[in-house]
């Protein structure tokens, strides 16, 4: 079975960013988990990641994933490693035709990037922390390293937690205005010393103000769409338990 995604036509590589159907995982994590560090069993996790890559038209040894820490590091990647043996990072970049880019998440920004002309690709997994301190510029930068040209690369946002459904307190705000007073638009009230922020238009700007000639946001509300998408958020609220994680991912061609 082929598992669905959402796809943007103008990222023109091949990409896709899977909802939580196709899979063969089941309970809390039915049916296309990703996570090998969940508590799912491997051996699904291993046949739903290797269901995505050959959606994508890779090899499923050749899909390559990362152990996320919400930081800014940035991988090259060259040659596939085992899975669930990718370093701590947050990002990756390749222009190694064959290998494909693996993101796990389940409420954070999974953001896809392609320069078409020059056959370079990134993958990069934003949370609020991270895409503060800079991994998405850290990915624009690293892609540039490999040939990519600033104006030539497209980006897109993919399904994560939306504005209406992401309340936040003063400790996350404050963060944001830190580094720059005027991102307080992506900011509306909420409850008493409560504000509902826009995860997906902050990275967005972000990458605009990178330099970036093409940026797009997929629709879809991670928290919100219980039917297609896992939710860090909605299981939190719902009183905690384990979760699946879905999987974004793009193939480099030659």
């Amino acid at each position: 079975m082929t598992p669905p995604a959402l796809t943007d036509p103008r990222l023109p590589l091949p990409h896709g960013f899977f909802t939580r159907a196709g899979g063969v995982s089941s309970g809390p994590y039915a049916s296309l988990n990703g996570s090998l560090s969940g508590g799912d069993q491997p051996a699904l996790v291993l046949e739903n990641r290797a269901r995505v890559a050959r959606a994508l038209g890779a090899r499923p040894e050749h899909f390559v994933g990362l152990t996320q820490v919400h930081g800014t590091e940035v991988v090259t990647v060259t040659e596939a490693w085992a899975p669930g043996e990718g370093p701590r990072a947050d990002a990756m970049v390749t222009k190694t035709p064959g290998l494909a880019l693996g993101i796990i998440t389940a409420d954070c920004g999974p953001i896809l990037f392609a320069d078409p002309d020059r056959r370079v690709v990134g993958a990069a997994h934003a949370g609020w922390r991270g895409a503060v301190a800079g991994i998405l510029e850290a990915t624009v930068a690293a892609m540039t390293a490999l040939g990519a040209e600033r104006s030539r690369i497209v980006a897109v946002v993919g399904p994560c937690i939306r504005q209406a459904s992401y309340e936040v307190a003063a400790d996350l705000r404050d963060a944001v205005l830190a580094r720059d007073a005027g991102d307080a638009r992506f900011f509306e009230p909420g409850r008493p010393e409560r504000w509902m922020f826009d995860l997906a238009g902050y990275c967005a700007a972000r990458l605009a103000a990178a330099g970036l000639g093409s940026v797009f946001i997929t629709p879809g509300d991670t928290a919100a769409d219980a039917d297609r998408f896992f939710s860090h958020r909605r299981r939190t609220l719902s009183g905690g338990g384990p979760i699946g994680h879905q999987i974004s991912g793009i193939r480099c061609e030659a």
